[in-house]
């Protein structure tokens, strides 16, 4: 019987929701309408902005092609821009490189002090006595 409950109340969370969001949607829509009076010579004006003449065009199109040659300006800006980005890739690996380095570096004098450490440890933990200690430590 509370689980019939719950699924009303979540039908009518959902429905209250679903409402909410379609009244929403239907004022936003109501505010992005284009008004009715608006005049044909401003249509015609935005029509203009919007697109461009056939003459333009084709002369936009003819101008610079897929398939043209890029000109000599062009060639060295994207020379010297593809030059930067190497370098810079190049200086973030080196960097990258380095301090992987360092913690390596690091790492292998902590391990080699802990092995060091523990090793004599263990000689003082053996030693019985009957040798001299310079003996241990060779």
């Amino acid at each position: 019987m509370s689980v019939h409950l719950q699924v009303q109340s979540y039908s009518r969370i959902t429905n209250l929701s679903i409402m909410h969001v379609a009244l929403f949607v239907t004022s936003a829509v109501r505010s992005a309408a284009v008004p009715d009076d608006a005049k044909p010579a401003d249509a015609k004006d935005a029509v203009r902005r919007v697109f461009m003449a056939e003459s333009e065009a084709s002369n936009f199109f003819k101008r610079r092609s897929r398939r043209s040659p890029k000109y000599y300006a062009e060639l060295v800006v994207e020379q010297g821009m593809k030059r930067a980005a190497s370098e810079r890739r190049r200086e973030f690996n080196e960097e990258q490189r380095n301090e992987y380095e360092k913690y390596a570096e690091e790492d292998r004098d902590e391990i080699n002090e802990r092995s060091r450490e523990m090793s004599e440890q263990l000689r003082e933990y053996h030693y019985d006595g009957l040798y001299p200690r310079s003996h241990w430590f060779h």
